[in-house]
């Protein structure tokens, strides 16, 4: 007997000392002198506990509870994870002075940095407290449906925060937090390599402009699950700016059991495509009052291909004309952008030119989507070969006006001339696009306002159409130069 007890109790000891061993270190901010009061600047405090963490081989900077955490810029780095327990804040400092790293090197048009990272490893933010932009603090007055954006002076210096800018970080992780208003993009990935966004909440006010959700930029191998997010701008967006060329092309990317709504797109391919965008799968989302719901927007010379888009709900309506998108439930377009001179200095193109060019679109695939709209589903490109091999397998479209907004519009910005395609509203619109296959297509559009029956094709080339069903009636549809017949 004795002798079992004295092994019970070494046997427990040991177990004590190896979970002591594995235990994380943590690093508090408030023994770096944080204050948490919500009112003094604690960004050198944080800053310290992180450089510490580092130094030391990594562990846990705590963000404690019941404390609010004001701060300007904060480098995250290697082997750190910020961890925010439940009621803690990290806010946004709103002086606008303590901006001064841009969110995109020399090009400062676009916004600074506030939580950022580059060139790391093996990075967590993490905990069940809340990360705030304090975005109405930079904002304008405010609009009937988005706020106006503040004068620039200089005009190519714009002060407003970045949430989080992490620039070629390797094994990233960002989980369960809660993050709102950003003043500008809100969890931006640059040249990033296995990262996985899981559970978070991402809650941007609804009428702040360029409140992009999560921006995949340049970055490839992306995870990212069961979230929910508002955003005023693209919830998810998938991209490869001009800025950070050397990170090559986007690709290998899922999007599973998320929940979104946007004044713009829910889920965005573009504008920014310099490079290529390929591997990507959407599955099992739900998307609300979005502006547009699923949206590939090429505008520059990068390609998108072989991308698939499944079993999403969605519901789109009208908003004004501040927003990209005429509720378009799908949207595949691939446009040269617009000439001219912008607050970015014109790094929208490439290197000394002021006008581009737009790549192709290819191999996109939408399968079991249903959807409501004021509006159909827009395919186009501006040269015949740009835009081909799109595939819409069993769709059920309700069209229904609910709002008060102009209808019987397609939305083709940022491009060359008119951005606004005028006339009837179709369930399908094809414009100078290629091998279209549609099959198992269900459209409700009863007393719909200016409906022009199934569809309309403009200088397209194969476009089969299989299985049309319009209010309850199946059609025998054949294809014309003036649309569906």
């Amino acid at each position: 007997m004795f002798k079992t007890m004295r092994f019970l109790f070494a046997f427990c000891l040991s177990l004590l000392f190896l979970t002591d061993l594995s235990a994380q270190k943590v690093y508090n901010v408030m023994d770096y002198g944080a204050k948490g009061n919500g009112l003094t600047d604690d960004a050198f405090a944080i800053q310290k506990a992180i450089n510490q963490c580092c130094q030391e081989g990594g562990g846990r900077v705590l963000f404690p509870r019941n404390r609010v955490f004001m701060a300007g810029p904060v480098e995250i780095k290697s082997n750190v994870e910020l961890y925010l327990e439940a009621t803690s804040v990290l806010k946004a400092n709103p002086d606008e002075s303590v901006y001064r790293l841009s969110a995109f090197g020399a090009n400062e048009g676009e916004g600074m940095m506030w939580l950022y990272a580059s060139h790391a490893e093996n990075i967590t933010i993490g905990g069940k407290g809340t990360i705030h932009g304090n975005g109405i603090a930079f904002m304008g007055a405010e609009l009937s449906d988005s706020y106006e954006l503040k004068p620039l002076n200089p005009q190519t210096f714009d002060p407003r925060p970045h949430v989080l800018t992490l620039t070629d970080v390797r094994n990233l992780t960002i989980r369960d937090v809660t993050i709102r208003e950003g003043a500008y993009w809100t969890v931006h990935l640059i040249g990033c390599d296995g990262a996985v966004i899981d559970g978070i909440q991402l809650l941007n006010n609804l009428k702040i402009r360029n409140g992009d959700g999560i921006d995949l930029d340049h970055s490839k191998n992306v995870r990212i699950a069961n979230c929910y997010i508002t955003s005023g701008d693209d919830c998810i967006c998938l991209k490869n700016r001009r800025e950070f060329e050397q990170y090559g092309s986007c690709h290998d990317i899922t999007v599973t059991n998320c929940v979104m709504t946007s004044r713009s797109c829910a889920v965005k391919i573009g504008s920014e495509n310099m490079d290529s965008i390929y591997n990507v799968m959407v599955d099992n989302c739900i998307i609300t009052a979005s502006n547009r719901g699923i949206g590939i927007q090429n505008r520059d010379e990068g390609t998108v291909t072989d991308v698939t888009f499944s079993n999403i709900q969605l519901d789109c309506r009208l908003w004004s004309d501040v927003w990209w998108g005429k509720a378009e439930p799908i949207y595949v377009t691939s446009y040269p952008r617009a000439n001219g001179n912008h607050k970015d200095a014109n790094w929208r193109f490439p290197k000394g030119q002021i006008e581009g060019r737009c790549g192709e679109v290819a191999r996109i695939r939408f399968n079991n989507i249903t959807a409501t709209s004021e509006n159909g589903c827009f395919i186009g490109g501006d040269v015949p070969g740009k835009v081909h091999h799109i595939y819409i397998d069993n769709m059920s479209l309700t069209m229904n006006k609910t709002t008060q907004y102009e209808g019987g519009v397609y939305d083709k910005r940022p491009c060359k001339g008119e951005g606004f395609v005028r006339g009837k509203v179709y369930p399908l619109h094809f414009e100078t696009a290629s091998n279209i296959y549609v099959s198992g297509f269900n459209v409700e559009a009863r007393d719909f306002p200016g409906f022009g029956r199934t569809g309309k094709t403009v200088k397209c080339d194969h476009v089969i159409l299989t299985r049309i069903i319009l209010n309850g009636e199946p059609l025998n549809v054949g294809v014309n130069d003036d649309g569906f017949i």
